[in-house]
């Protein structure tokens, strides 16, 4: 599994228009190609009269899955350009569709290419996109002697604190990223003199979504 990969959350809409022709950018978190097809049937159902649906989806979270469709515009110019767009964000488990009402003017090829590309980056800037990190829960109990120390300590290697704990003592659930958990425990020790416990949890996957840290 990926240490951390960028990947859609929540979809979002933007619209540009271009010599009066429209371009409708609709972006959806799509983690099968059974529902990126399912989502792109769903807009040409709703956008029935448009000239034009055209598609760019990637799967996974190296990306293995890629596809994209030009729906009847000259080849390369809508489907190819709409990829290259997520490709370049390095955006994974998305699915766009751009809808276009044709204005009654022609582009020609490169208009057709910067109308596309510009209308994803208009969708993509609606949605919300986070950085999915896989790694573990660190259960940090300790006196409340040393949490200063361990949380100066977790605040400096940015690791965050998704629950507290205080009773007699306190006990801290830190998410820590793949390949950090021996370095952040032989930290967390040090910085508490040794008066501290440690306890593994499972593998998880997080991301800090307005500003706060969730389990995905």
């Amino acid at each position: 599994m990926s240490a951390s990969y960028k990947e859609l959350y929540a979809g979002g809409q933007g619209e540009i228009v271009e010599k009066k022709s429209r371009f409708i950018a609709t972006t959806y978190p799509a983690k099968t190609e059974g529902e990126a097809l399912g989502f792109i049937e769903s807009m040409r159902k709703k956008y029935w009269d448009a000239r034009h649906n055209c598609f760019a989806y990637v799967i996974g979270e190296r990306g293995e899955l890629k596809r994209c469709s030009d729906d009847g515009e000259p080849g390369g110019t809508a489907g190819r350009p709409m990829l290259d767009v997520l490709l370049g964000e390095e955006i994974r488990n998305i699915t766009v569709v751009v809808t276009r009402y044709f204005g009654g003017t022609l582009l020609g090829t490169g208009g057709l290419v910067r109308a596309y590309s510009s209308a994803v980056q208009s969708g993509l800037a609606s949605s919300v996109i986070i950085t999915r990190i896989s790694g573990f829960k660190l259960y940090i109990g300790t006196d409340y002697t040393s949490l200063g120390k361990i949380q100066y300590t977790l605040a400096g290697k940015d690791i965050k604190i998704l629950d507290s704990a205080y009773t007699d003592k306190v006990t801290l659930t830190a998410l820590v990223p793949a390949g950090e958990l021996e370095a952040v425990k032989a930290a967390v020790t040090e910085a508490a003199n040794g008066r501290v416990s440690l306890t593994e949890g499972g593998p998880v996957s997080f991301a800090m979504i307005d500003g706060a840290p969730v389990i995905l």
